[in-house]
């Protein structure tokens, strides 16, 4: 890298890299947890497993807003040097990061599922699609600021490697057709052809 250029990673890749392993091991944790009576019955288990997927879903997709908007509002336009990484190897490090968080997350979920069927296993996937909000939501600030989000890669390095976490100082920002990811971190898709 040139003097000077950073390694950036887009923010809204870094959000949603673990709401489809959260989202898939939540969905088996419920299918393993509803084969189990657990102490307090299924028809209990999936009411609470319910009421927790929805609270889990708005509190992750709610959860440091005011900072995300913070950073964002100051965000510096990217440097010509700056390297921006692709999605696919942004969302491999996360994933690889957390690879031992998400399995302890998993047995966790399972072995509730002795007390509470299937409920630790909705709350998990209550977090996956938490994170699919707080994506899109990130997607359409940058649609309507017609800018994307970038955030340096070696402030994901260490700790919990989170968009919005203290070590993060500030984003970077570039034009809405910069890199492989779509607004909201989703793959961008191909032109159609005419």
């Amino acid at each position: 890298m040139t003097r000077g250029a950073q390694g950036l990673a887009r923010v809204a890749v870094v959000v949603r890299a673990g709401a489809a392993p959260l989202w898939w091991l939540g969905v088996c944790a419920t299918g393993v947890g509803a084969l189990v009576p657990g102490l307090t019955g299924r028809r209990i288990g999936l009411l609470a497993g319910a009421a927790l997927f929805v609270l889990a879903a708005v509190g992750v997709a709610c959860a440091r807003r005011r900072r995300y908007a913070a950073l964002a509002a100051c965000a510096a336009r990217a440097g010509k040097h700056d390297v921006l990484q692709d999605r696919a190897v942004t969302t491999r490090n996360w994933r690889r990061l957390h690879r031992w968080w998400l399995l302890l997350a998993f047995a966790a979920a399972v072995g509730s599922a002795f007390a509470v069927p299937a409920a630790g296993g909705m709350l998990l996937a209550g977090c996956g699609a938490g994170l699919w909000l707080k994506a899109a939501w990130l997607g359409r600030r940058e649609q309507t600021g017609e800018a994307l989000l970038w955030v340096r890669v070696d402030w994901l390095r260490s700790g919990a490697a989170r968009p919005a976490g203290p070590r993060v100082r500030a984003y970077r920002s570039t034009g809405i057709a910069a890199g492989d990811a779509a607004p909201g971190g989703a793959r961008r898709k191909a032109p159609a052809l005419v």
